[in-house]
């Protein structure tokens, strides 16, 4: 199993809830990733999946677990597929918006036997519906191409490719909203612990703060899907092949994730 040396605790505010929450994450001789909260507990799969309203919740009869992919991608980077996760409150910290918090305080820990296995498919995967589509295809190689096409000016009919060389900008890259639909989004529920710090704002001429890097909020896409494929075993930055993506979300995600899934091979 691919775990931490020794535990670690992360507390910030939580995205959606806007309250505080607390992560003691520790080490695990079992296989898989489980989240634990007030005396129950959820494995992280794709099957458990039960929203993906703005973020992916999985849970059961007992507990709902909300925005678990950025530290699914966390772990998807750092090759680790055994943790217990105990939690103070039903949503994961924010942090700084992506991942990165998350990937320096696993290195801090220690990894033990990280999970190099080469994941493979055999056959396409694809899931289109009208401008969505997401293509996963056989190759040799990993190419991971995402594009979006949203109302703003740097994000117009915009593909981005991943450059595994650049895993920074994408691990510092923060989940990101229109900043005209933030009060209606708080009025229903969402957002309410949206800040400067963890959340970058498109404005009708630009943005709330300055950008991490070019093309941010593609490259937060990104990182959402390595969090969202690797519920269903699929770590991308270990993967041969090539992923399309287009005007994808959560949804969109999670299904092709979930189609995927019984087409793997494992290499050693």
């Amino acid at each position: 199993m691919a775990t931490i040396n020794r535990e670690f605790t992360i507390k910030s505010t939580a995205l959606m809830t806007g309250m505080q929450s607390e992560a003691r994450v520790c080490p695990s001789e079992k296989n898989g990733i489980r989240f634990h909260f007030n005396g129950k507990s959820v494995e992280a799969d794709i099957n458990n999946i039960v929203s993906t309203e703005h973020c992916t919740v999985i849970g059961n009869n007992d507990i709902k677990i909300m925005l678990i992919e950025h530290f699914m991608a966390a772990c998807a980077v750092c090759k680790i597929n055994s943790l217990d996760v105990y939690l103070t409150h039903y949503e994961l910290p924010i942090n700084g918006g992506g991942s990165k918090e998350w990937v320096q305080a696993f290195k801090n820990s220690g990894i033990i036997a990280p999970d190099n296995r080469i994941c493979t498919v055999k056959e396409p995967v694809y899931y289109l519906n009208g401008k969505t589509h997401l293509i996963v295809l056989p190759s040799d190689n990993l190419n991971v191409t995402y594009g979006v096409n949203f109302n703003h000016k740097d994000l117009k009919n915009r593909w981005v490719s991943l450059d595994i060389n650049k895993m920074d900008e994408i691990i510092e890259a923060r989940t990101f909203g229109y900043l005209k639909e933030l009060e209606n989004l708080q009025k229903a529920g969402y957002a309410r612990g949206a800040s400067l710090e963890n959340t970058l704002g498109l404005t009708d001429d630009g943005y709330t703060s300055e950008l991490k890097s070019e093309f941010e909020p593609i490259k937060h896409k990104i990182l959402d899907l390595i969090g969202d494929f690797y519920l269903a075993g699929c770590n991308i930055l270990n993967f041969k092949g090539e992923i399309i993506v287009k005007e994808a979300g959560h949804t969109v995600h999670t299904i092709a994730a979930k189609m995927l899934k019984d087409k793997l091979k494992m290499e050693a």
